[in-house]
């Protein structure tokens, strides 16, 4: 079954003047649909990312290493899910219960290359 990488984006700012009790609501979200994604089997792996811009390093010629993030976005990727799912249209169904979508975040839906699903 093919792996699919789902990428977090989400501005921030969106999250500054969230209230301690609410933060503690957005996590327990989190955490709920992450145990239903173990429960159903299509979970492989997730991690959220520092509260950090980062480093970003472009090359070609002499490699530039420049503080994140690496776009002008206000919208920064703040982890990920991987998953498996028979297809797209699966991964994008899976992807819909994603609490960052509820807070205004966006999710970028990525098939992994089978050739590293083999290795």
């Amino acid at each position: 079954m093919p792996s699919f990488m789902l990428l977090l984006y989400d501005n921030p700012a969106n999250w500054s003047n969230i209230s301690p009790e609410d933060m503690q609501k957005a996590i327990e979200k989190y955490m709920a649909w992450e145990n239903k994604l173990r429960g159903s089997g299509v979970h492989l792996a997730s991690h959220k990312l520092a509260d950090d811009a980062g480093k970003v390093m472009r090359g070609k010629g002499q490699i530039r290493v420049t503080d994140g993030p690496y776009s002008e976005t206000k919208e920064v990727l703040g982890g990920y899910y991987l998953i498996k799912a028979a297809n797209y249209n699966e991964a994008v169904e899976i992807s819909r219960g994603c609490p960052s979508l509820e807070y205004g975040g966006t999710v970028e839906v990525r098939q992994v290359d089978p050739m590293m699903d083999a290795a």
